[in-house]
């Protein structure tokens, strides 16, 4: 079991629709067709949405993926229309609400690793490969690869875990040119933003995008991209292959949920408890250091 501790109920605005709530963003559609996207404040961890929201990590999230977003639009177009909040919004969506262009959404995660941990990690440790690629012997935790791979995934629901796919099954679903335009895509988003992160002395270890088809049936990138949600940041500095590396997100959540403190079982059936206020003031600094080490502008 796992999902929401407890199911927000979607805020009513004049003139927009709801259309769903996920683990961070709830999405509407205006009167002109177009997807009124607000990320929340609300924090997802072992498949569970928890019950304590990390304050400004919507916002975070938003004004780090609009930076993102024009580092690489010479790249590749992408959803955002407006940041106007639409009229009888509430307040507090100012400065996470995107207005965004209705796309063909393609199913499937599209990942790039530059490095190797995580799923890609416990498989290379079984097989040496990863999504079904040979990787060469003697990688470990933080090991960067010989090249970038592109490493997709089904998209799965709320609750459930994303399944790596080898890249020839993702053409046998979606076609062969649309799967060879996502790993395009997605490798040189992720070969600019990479980049860009290590000037910055951060490690871009891995990231995962999402896609659609606008109606010109232009490959368009959507959702967030880049954020601590959605990639996995190192600071370079410390960075030393062989074990788990510090990173940039919700670790420290991790961490409290799996220690004796918590007292909670995450392959039990029970829901996780509210985090304690430590913990919520760790995270939040996290998402602004990076934030700002990423932009180079102070977070307000």
């Amino acid at each position: 079991m796992s999902g929401f501790v407890e199911k927000p109920e979607a805020v009513e605005v004049p003139g927009l629709t709801h259309l769903h709530t996920g683990k961070v963003r709830d999405l509407y559609q205006n009167a002109d067709g177009d997807l009124v996207m607000v990320a929340s404040d609300r924090i997802s961890a072992y498949d569970w949405v928890l019950p304590t929201e990390i304050p400004d990590k919507g916002r975070v999230l938003t004004q780090l993926s609009l930076w993102w977003f024009d580092q690489l639009a010479d790249l590749i177009p992408n959803h955002v229309l407006s940041t106007e909040l639409p009229p009888g919004a509430p307040a507090d969506w100012e400065g996470r609400t995107t207005v965004c262009t209705s796309l063909a959404m393609v199913p499937v995660e599209c990942v790039a690793r530059g490095y190797l941990t995580g799923s890609g990690l416990a498989e290379y440790e079984q097989t040496r490969t990863v999504c079904g690629l040979a990787l060469p012997e003697g990688l470990t935790d933080g090991s960067e690869l010989p090249g970038p791979i592109f490493t997709p995934a089904t998209k799965a629901a709320v609750g459930e875990h994303d399944e790596n796919v080898p890249y020839e099954e993702v053409a046998r679903q979606i076609g062969a040119e649309t799967a060879a335009q996502l790993r395009q895509s997605t490798l040189a988003v992720y070969g600019r933003a990479r980049d860009i992160a290590r000037e910055r002395g951060i490690v871009l270890a891995d990231t995962k995008f999402e896609f659609g088809f606008d109606g010109e049936q232009r490959l368009t990138l959507a959702d967030e991209v880049l954020t601590p949600d959605s990639s996995r940041f190192w600071p370079a500095d410390v960075w030393e292959p062989g074990h788990p590396q510090p990173s940039f997100d919700k670790q420290f959540v991790r961490d409290w949920l799996t220690s004796p403190a918590s007292g909670w079982d995450r392959r039990g059936e029970q829901p996780p408890p509210p985090l304690p206020a430590e913990t919520v003031e760790r995270t939040r600094a996290k998402y602004i250091e990076a934030y700002e080490r990423l932009t180079g502008l102070p977070w307000s």
